[in-house]
């Protein structure tokens, strides 16, 4: 099953499929590593939604919930 980022719940895991951006949100979402083929753990978002916890390449990163919402991943059954 496919979904976006914004989407997960905690501790949901899955691969990047692809991103969705363009111009300099794509490019600063592929220096932070998270490119197609990456492995992505969904860990917490904040209180009120935003920022999300993401773990990738065995780092954790927070990310806007408006760059997840680019981020389509294959969600682990």
């Amino acid at each position: 099953m496919q979904k976006t980022v914004d989407k997960m719940k905690p501790n949901e895991k899955g691969t990047v499929v692809s991103l969705g951006s363009s111009g300099a949100i794509r490019r600063r979402i592929i220096d932070m590593g998270i490119t197609p083929g990456a492995f992505v753990v969904m860990r917490k978002t904040a209180p009120m939604g935003d920022p999300i916890e993401i773990n990738v390449r065995g780092y954790e990163l927070s990310i806007r919930k408006s760059e997840a919402k680019d981020i389509l991943i294959e969600v682990e059954e």
